[in-house]
C-alpha cells in the first residue's frame, strides 16, 4: 500500500507516503488529488479481439439484447434506418438468456428483412444465422457438404436453418462487404478508445494480421492508439511471415508481435466446443479444427525461433490435444536450439479440463489463459450442454492457482462485454451480475481478491514477456496506472459494478479521466 506516486516521462520514479513525494511537486508538475481513491496497475486485457471491439462500436451491436423477439426488432429497425445497405451484417446476440431458448433461423430473418441478406454473428464469433436471401447467395442447400470443423445446420426436412457453426461460417463470409481499411484503421482506434475509458491500459489482442498490425502502428504513430497492444497474428500466412521475419518487440511496450493465435475447436453454446463424451444435450461431441500432425510443425518452428503461440481450447478433448501437440513440439527441440528458452506457450480459455491434463499444464509449464466472465454466463446454460459431472471440471481457477499456475485474465470482449469490473466480480464471487449462484457453480473454485487483481494485471503481463515493465507500480517501471472511486480489495462484492473508472494512464499519459 501507498499513499502516492509521481511520474516522470513514462515511468514511476516515486512510490511511498505523501511526505516524500512532495519534493517532486514543483514546476510543470500536474498534481493530481484522488481523494482516496483506488489507484491500480494498468488493468491488462490478456485476451480480446480489438478490431470487434471497434466495430461493434459503430455497426449494428446486438449484445445486451434479451430476447430473440427484442433482436428481431433491433434488426428490423437497424435495416429499415439504413435503406441503402445492400448487406444487414450484425454481431453480438447470444441465446442463453433469451425466454425462446432456441437459435435464430433464416424464417426468423425472412419475416423482418425479406429482400435483402442478412447475416448476424453470435457473439463468441463461432456461429452466424442467415437469412434465405444469404444463403442463396451462397449456394448453401441441404446438401452442401460439411466442411472440416463446421456445420450446417439442418432442419427437420433437410433444409438449412440458416445456422453456419465454425468454419462452415467460410461459405458466407466471403460475400459479405469487407469494411474499407479507413473503416478498419478507425474500428482499431474507436476500440482503444472505448477500453481506457473502462480502465484498460493493455491488450493482448487474440488473432491479427500484419494489415491490421500496421494500421496500429500508423495509428500509434499518429497518437492514436489509446493503449498498448501485444499483437498475435493468426495461424495461416501471417504465422509464417512471422516465424520467418521474428518478433517485432517494441522497447517501450506499446506495440509488439511476437505471439501466434491458433484455433483448435469452437465454442459451448453453439456445441463446437471439442469434447471426449458426446454433448448431454445433443449427439454430437463438437468440432476440432486441426489435427496434432496438422498443428505440430507450426509449433516446432515457433519454437526454434522464439515465437509464442496461444491456442483456443474450449472442450476437454480439445485442450487435450493441444497437450499433446505443445509436448511433441517441447520434446523435439531441445532448449540449445530454442531462442528463448521458456517460450511461456498458452491455451486461451482452458475451460473444460480433465484432472490428469491440469497436471500437464504444471508439468509443461503452460498458462492457461482464462475469462471469468465466461464463467458466470456459461453456466446458465453449460450443465444442459454437459450434465452436472462435467461442470467439475469447468473454470478451474482455484484448482490451477494451488497448483502453481499464472492465469493471465482477459475479457474475450467483443465476445462479452469487456468490463474489468465483471471479470474481477466474476473471479472473487463466481456468481452471476444479479448474485445467482446454482447447482454446477462450484463456488469453491473461486478466487481472492489479490489473486483476481493479479490476473489483470501482473499475472498478464508475465504472459506476455513484460513482468519487468509492467503489471505493477513500482520505480522504473512503465507508468501504467488505473483509478475507480471504489476500491475492489475492501467494497462488498454487491458494490464492485457500481464503481466508476475516474482515470487512466498510459505510458505517463493520461487517455481518461473523469
Amino acid at each position: 500500500m501507498a499513499q502516492a506516486l509521481a511520474i516522470k516521462d513514462s515511468k514511476f520514479i516515486y512510490v511511498g507516503d505523501n511526505n516524500g513525494v512532495k519534493r517532486y511537486a514543483c514546476g510543470e508538475a500536474n498534481i493530481i488529488d484522488l481523494k482516496n481513491q483506488a489507484v491500480y496497475p494498468g488493468l491488462i486485457d490478456s485476451h480480446g479481439h480489438i478490431i470487434g471491439v471497434g466495430f461493434r462500436e459503430v455497426n449494428l451491436n446486438l449484445q445486451g439484447i434479451d430476447s430473440l423477439s427484442e433482436m428481431l426488432v433491433a434488426v428490423k429497425g437497424y435495416a429499415d434506418a439504413n435503406p441503402d445497405l445492400k448487406w444487414i451484417n450484425g454481431r453480438g446476440w447470444i441465446e442463453k438468456v433469451w425466454p425462446e431458448n432456441r437459435f435464430p433461423n433464416r424464417q426468423d430473418l425472412d419475416a423482418i428483412v425479406p429482400d435483402r441478406p442478412v447475416t448476424l454473428g453470435r457473439a463468441d464469433g463461432h456461429a452466424l444465422v442467415a437469412n434465405t436471401m444469404a444463403l442463396e447467395a451462397a449456394n448453401i442447400t441441404g446438401s452442401t457438404k460439411n466442411p472440416v470443423g463446421g456445420y450446417v445446420n439442418l432442419d427437420e426436412n433437410g433444409e438449412p436453418t440458416g445456422m453456419l457453426i465454425d468454419t462452415a461460417m467460410r461459405y458466407m463470409r466471403p460475400l459479405i462487404p469487407r469494411p474499407t481499411r479507413e473503416q478498419t484503421k478507425a474500428a482499431i482506434q474507436a476500440g482503444t478508445e472505448r477500453n481506457v475509458t473502462l480502465g484498460w491500459t493493455n491488450f493482448q489482442n487474440a488473432g491479427s494480421s500484419y494489415d491490421n498490425f500496421e494500421m496500429m502502428k500508423e495509428l500509434h504513430l499518429e497518437g492514436k492508439l489509446a493503449h498498448r497492444v501485444y499483437d498475435a497474428m493468426g495461424f495461416g500466412d501471417s504465422s509464417e511471415r512471422l516465424i520467418a521475419e521474428g518478433a517485432q518487440i517494441d522497447p517501450e511496450h506499446y506495440l509488439t508481435v511476437r505471439d501466434i493465435k491458433a484455433v483448435m475447436d469452437g465454442a459451448l453454446g453453439s456445441r463446437g466446443a471439442a469434447f471426449i463424451e458426446p454433448y448431454a444435450d445433443y449427439d454430437t461431441v463438437g468440432l476440432m479444427r486441426y489435427t496434432v500432425d496438422e498443428i505440430t510443425p507450426m509449433l516446432i518452428a515457433a519454437l526454434k525461433a522464439g515465437i509464442q503461440v496461444e491456442t483456443h481450447a474450449i472442450g476437454d478433448d480439445a485442450n487435450r490435444q493441444v497437450l499433446n501437440a505443445y509436448e511433441i513440439a517441447l520434446n523435439a527441440v531441445p532448449k540449445s536450439q530454442r531462442l528463448v528458452n521458456n517460450p511461456r506457450w498458452r491455451v486461451e480459455h482452458a475451460q473444460n479440463i480433465q484432472p490428469d491434463d491440469v497436471d500437464r499444464f504444471i508439468n509443461m509449464d503452460i498458462i492457461p489463459s482464462m475469462q471469468a466472465s465466461h464463467a458466470i454466463g456459461d453456466l446458465h446454460f453449460a450443465g444442459d450442454r454437459l450434465g452436472q459431472e462435467r461442470l467439475a471440471n469447468a473454470y478451474l481457477w482455484r484448482t490451477f492457482i494451488d497448483k502453481g499456475a499464472i492465469i493471465p485474465g482477459g475479457t474475450d470482449q467483443p465476445v462479452e462485454i469487456g468490463d474489468p469490473r465483471i471479470e474481477f466480480y466474476a473471479a472473487v464471487a463466481r456468481k452471476d451480475l444479479n448474485g445467482y449462484s446454482g447447482e454446477g457453480w462450484h463456488p469453491e473454485l473461486a478466487v481472492t481478491r489479490k489473486e483476481a487483481l493479479k490476473m489483470l494485471t501482473i499475472w498478464g503481463a508475465t504472459a506476455a514477456f513484460q513482468e519487468d515493465a509492467l503489471g505493477s507500480i513500482e520505480v522504473g517501471k512503465l507508468a501504467d496506472v488505473s483509478v475507480f472511486d471504489k476500491d475492489w480489495m475492501t467494497i462488498p462484492f454487491d458494490q464492485i459494478m457500481t464503481s466508476q473508472n475516474t482515470l487512466t494512464i498510459v505510458h505517463g499519459d493520461i487517455k481518461h479521466q473523469k
